[in-house]
């Protein structure tokens, strides 16, 4: 029975398909001529398609290690077999369809930033169920006085800098926390962690989940 439960868990842990769709970036390139970075030079197709390459390689090293870790942490299975990642020129980062621009002096950033997304794809899978909802419930009414975005990150902020700290290091952890800072949502989310501590988030969340 043991050996089939670890199979079965060995085969719930999705690949990470990273993607470049021309029609895809062609619409975010139009976007950047009318936006106010507009003066910032957009990536071709082949800077894109060899920042993949970089990518794909720093992911290959922790990225199946890490996926499992986000599982086993928050008590949530992957539902989907395969995640694809789109990578554009330029956009702000989201979680569904799965989109991440391109960071020429920083890959590892990337991956901090996709991890961020894959924690909320993790969620999303689990939305529906019954347990998922009661924890989620639990966050939303212990931080009601705050934005959507700030109680929505708590849990995931606490999870993102037990992987941090798990798999990279404290400076990497400060950098994340110090660039988003000049989102206030964001800000928030991560003052509550550092003043609540993670681990303690992190059970809270997962206590409800069983």
């Amino acid at each position: 029975m043991l050996k089939n439960v670890i199979f079965y868990m060995y085969f719930m842990i999705p690949k990470v398909v990273f993607r470049y769709s021309w029609y895809y970036d062609e619409k975010y390139r139009e976007l950047h001529k009318l936006s106010k970075w507009k003066n910032k030079k957009y990536p071709s197709e082949k800077q894109i398609l060899n920042y993949i390459k970089i990518i794909e390689k720093l992911w290959k090293k922790d990225g199946k290690k890490i996926l499992n870790e986000l599982s086993k942490i928050t008590r949530l299975q992957w539902k989907e077999k395969n995640i694809i990642c789109y990578v554009v020129g330029r956009c702000a980062p989201f979680s569904d369809p799965l989109t991440l621009s391109v960071y020429e002096k920083y890959p590892d950033y990337f991956i901090d930033i996709l991890i961020h997304e894959l924690i909320h794809q993790l969620f999303m899978q689990n939305w529906g169920d019954k347990k998922s909802r009661m924890t989620w419930n639990y966050i939303n009414k212990k931080y009601k006085n705050e934005s959507f975005k700030t109680r929505i990150h708590i849990p995931l902020h606490a999870i993102h800098m037990y992987i941090f700290l798990k798999f990279f290091s404290e400076t990497r952890l400060k950098r994340e926390i110090k660039w988003i800072s000049f989102l206030p949502d964001y800000k928030k989310s991560w003052e509550i962690v550092q003043k609540e501590g993670y681990k303690n988030i992190i059970n809270e969340f997962v206590s409800r989940i069983k």
